[in-house]
């Protein structure tokens, strides 16, 4: 506090300068003065309480100035973000139709735009006819596996059978001819004898010893004996034509029991003919649903609940990946505050947060989602490089995502880049 002090105020007028003449009665003080003392005394009084007071005040006030500002971070280099959803075309063809505006407002699966569909309608007609001869197909094929089975085991028994047959005829084709070569053997013998006979006979008939009678039965003993020979050989002959057919029969049974034989590959190509057929069939299919797909992307729809910008007009010639529209949902906004790497100190996931919109001035309650895993100069297009020799020390920022409480947008307000200001608090 002030030191009070008292302050002596000579009188006025002519007695300050001049001394009384000596014998003369002394004056007596005004009594006007000692007033004046007392108010100009209290009046300093008053004014060290004051002094003191405000500078009580301005501590105090500072104190909890700097307790208050020290509770928060803030910044005003922060901006409303969120999802930029471009719609392109996945198929080429004209536009017939656009069915909205620049900045409406669409619900999901609004339909934007309408290519022309005729191309992809013929397309999928076809597809479906495919698919339908390709079932056919392996409808056919897949009934023909049984059938083969059943066929091949049928053919292993019959060639079997055939085997066995031929076998035996080849056995009595070849008696056959054992006994017509027997036969031949004999008749050649007795043909010998009947030859010598006729010989001795034709030589005592000419020194008549024996009668012409019996010269001409053994005449004819010998031409009877040469034509059995003749038959006989004609027999043999028979016999081998017999059993050649018989081991030619033989031969073809047992190939075609070494084809029956292949039963289970016979079978297992029916199978595979019927299961390539089969997938024939599903890629016939998938050839169906591709050209289904294409002909559902002539409609381009909207895939959430948004305003929406378009580039596209009736007229234009699209292809596959040209930007036709731009969907903002505007449901799902944060904001992106780039803090000074010294403010993120204190600050953590989770931590209250105020955020003022400089459009409307109205302020918005959120909270500290994350914290970005680098500073925003790291990701620009041409990154700071340090390594200089004139390096110069810079305070980096670093985005912080801070998201809207429940509710807080309801009506959809806030706009992606919209400048506003965050009041995280830290403590």
């Amino acid at each position: 506090m002030a030191q009070e002090t008292e302050i002596e105020i000579p009188a006025r007028g002519p007695s300050q300068t001049q001394k009384p003449a000596p014998g003369a009665p002394a004056e007596t003080p005004s009594p006007a003065a000692p007033p004046a003392r007392d108010f100009l005394r209290s009046r300093s009084k008053g004014r060290g309480w004051l002094i003191g007071a405000a500078a009580v005040a301005l501590l105090v006030a500072a104190f909890f100035a700097w307790r208050y500002f020290g509770t928060y971070e803030s910044t005003d280099d922060a901006q409303v973000d969120g999802h930029l959803m471009p719609l392109s075309a996945r198929i080429s063809g004209y536009i017939v139709k656009v069915n909205v505006n620049d900045n409406q407002n669409v619900a999901a699966g609004t339909v934007l735009a309408e290519i022309d569909p005729k191309d992809y309608q013929v397309a999928v007609d076809k597809a479906r006819a495919d698919l339908a001869d390709a079932e056919a197909t392996a409808e056919s094929l897949g009934i023909n596996v049984p059938i083969t089975s059943i066929s091949t085991s049928s053919q292993v028994t019959s060639s079997e059978a055939e085997v066995e047959n031929s076998q035996a005829g080849l056995g009595a084709a070849q008696q056959q001819l054992d006994a017509a070569k027997a036969q031949l053997a004999q008749a050649q013998a007795n043909n010998v004898k009947a030859q010598d006979d006729l010989e001795r006979y034709k030589q005592l008939v000419e020194k008549q010893e024996i009668s012409q009678q019996l010269y001409d039965q053994a005449l004819a003993n010998s031409r009877w004996n040469a034509q059995a020979v003749t038959g006989a050989a004609a027999s043999v002959a028979a016999a081998e034509q017999g059993v050649h057919q018989a081991r030619a029969r033989l031969l073809a049974a047992e190939a075609n029991l070494r084809a029956s034989k292949t039963a289970p590959q016979q079978v297992a190509s029916s199978r595979a003919r019927a299961q390539s057929a089969a997938a024939a069939a599903k890629q016939k299919q998938a050839s169906l649903e591709q050209a289904e797909l294409n002909l559902q992307y002539t409609r381009v729809t909207a895939p959430i609940d948004g305003v929406v910008m378009k580039s596209a007009e009736v007229g234009m010639n699209v292809q596959p990946g040209q930007q036709l529209f731009t969907v903002v949902p505007l449901g799902d906004v944060w904001i992106t505050a780039n803090f000074k790497e010294t403010q993120l100190q204190y600050m953590r996931p989770g931590q209250p947060a105020e955020i003022k919109v400089d459009a409307n001035g109205r302020k918005y309650k959120g909270h500290v989602d994350s914290i970005a895993g680098s500073a925003g100069a790291r990701l620009s297009l041409l990154p700071p490089e340090n390594a200089t020799g004139n390096y110069v020390k810079v305070v980096q920022r670093v985005p912080v995502k801070i998201v809207l409480e429940p509710g807080e947008n309801r009506d959809h307000y806030l706009r992606l880049g919209m400048s506003v200001e965050p009041f995280v608090t830290v403590k």
